[in-house]
């Protein structure tokens, strides 16, 4: 993989018994506020599953950020505007899966 290729950042998250009724909402609206101005993002998209085919494995909401190039991915991870969206997603959740590919 090339630095100069985008990256597609995909988050899953099943969410944790007990989670507020509200929670994939919040966690849209963080994500929104949040990530879309950290340099090298160049969109966040995010939601609950509308595939007819069901076959999410348990999956409640999904996370998808795509970066400029590998360096902007990687300077986002640490950077403090992700870290309230990170610990939000880690505290409601059970389950948590992160699948990064070229595009």
């Amino acid at each position: 993989m090339a630095d100069t290729d985008e990256i597609v950042h995909v988050v899953l998250v099943e969410w944790a018994e007990g989670a507020p009724a509200d929670v994939a909402e919040q966690a849209t609206r963080l994500s929104t506020e949040h990530l879309t101005g950290i340099d090298g993002v160049l969109s966040v998209s995010s939601g609950e599953s509308v595939s007819p085919e069901q076959l999410e494995a348990g999956f409640d909401w999904m996370l998808v950020v795509r970066f400029r190039d590998a360096a902007a991915r990687d300077g986002y991870l640490p950077h403090p505007s992700h870290q309230p969206v990170a610990s939000y997603l880690g505290d409601a959740s059970a389950r948590v899966v992160v699948f990064d590919v070229a595009a």
